[in-house]
């Protein structure tokens, strides 16, 4: 499978888009509903959309694998947000402007302090020397996960850096309708992104684990190719997801040739998302991790290695 393009920044929808001044239906503080029209949006024709990769949309935290302290880690993802006072007035401008075009941030007062080891995403502007924002306000950006950091406990629990090692989801190369949870050294996942999927990562859609046995694992983007995908059209992909047992998902990212992303999320469309059902979480799933770690959790899987679940939302640690 050709190498697919990377996650560094917001990926465009396929369709353009309209504000509502609605309730969001996917952020409970966002007092607006992004929709969109029926007029595909001209970065997604001039990627050549037609001939793309379409991907399961996966619903996550986004992760990154570069080096740091010498090796190979895994990064989250941390950005740059406005403080409380500039994004008021950034609002403000908005709205009276219908744009943000214009806005002048001032890069050493008007935003949130990050830690030291904080980098910006690949693609961020930079002005004298300064990443900027973009034009929702915020500087995508990563901050290495490190083992004594709370905060990033579940992103801890899939990586073991004494070994180089991580838990990684991924469709099996000789049967793609099933799932196999396996460790792929850290090395092989450089400079590609990734999403945290599990237990304690955004309500858990795909009902992995629970309180008292969490799961959690990485899946590298663009690695859940959608069979038999529905053509670029309002109607059909609205359909797709409301009817195809295949369509049980967040959304659809394309890679296109040229390296573009463009995607469509369900929301998008006015439709509901989590469903009771997901495609991805019925899967069969076998666990392949012969590896020693010394997290809990590798520990845990080494156990069900060489076992085989019906459904990626059956795996548990009591056999």
């Amino acid at each position: 499978m050709r190498r697919l393009g990377s996650v560094q920044q917001k990926i465009p929808c396929v369709f353009l888009t309209d504000v509502m001044e609605e309730q969001s239906r996917k952020r409970d503080c966002q007092q607006f509903q992004v929709v969109a029209t029926e007029n595909v949006n001209p970065v997604a024709l001039q990627a050549n959309i037609h001939s793309a990769l379409a991907t399961e949309k996966l619903d996550g935290t986004c992760c990154y694998v570069t080096v740091y302290k010498g090796q190979p880690y895994l990064w989250a993802r941390l950005d740059r947000r406005p403080n409380k006072q500039t994004e008021k007035r950034f609002k403000k401008y908005q709205h009276s402007h219908k744009s943000c075009k214009g806005f002048t941030w001032n890069i050493e007062e008007d935003f949130k302090p990050v830690p030291e080891t904080w980098i910006p995403a690949h693609g961020v502007k930079h002005h004298s020397g300064r990443p900027v924002p973009d034009e929702h306000g915020h500087i995508p950006g990563w901050v290495p996960v490190e083992r004594d950091n709370k905060q990033y406990c579940w992103h801890s629990s899939v990586v073991d850096y004494n070994v180089g090692l991580a838990l990684v989801l991924r469709p099996r190369r000789d049967n793609e309708d099933m799932l196999e949870i396996t460790s792929v050294p850290l090395a092989e996942l450089q400079e590609q992104t990734l999403e945290l999927i599990g237990t304690n990562v955004n309500g858990n859609p795909y009902g992995l684990g629970s309180k008292k046995q969490p799961v959690h694992c990485l899946v590298t983007h663009g690695s859940v190719p959608i069979r038999n995908p529905p053509p670029v059209d309002f109607q059909q992909l609205c359909s797709w997801f409301h009817e195809n047992p295949d369509g049980r998902v967040e959304g659809i990212v394309w890679h296109c040739s040229d390296g573009t992303l463009i995607k469509v999320h369900r929301h998008h469309l006015g439709l509901k998302w989590p469903e009771a059902n997901t495609c991805l979480g019925n899967k069969p799933t076998a666990i392949r991790v012969d590896a020693y770690g010394s997290t809990e959790l590798f520990t845990s899987f080494v156990a069900l290695n060489g076992h085989c679940f019906s459904r990626l939302q059956d795996i548990h640690f009591e056999l």
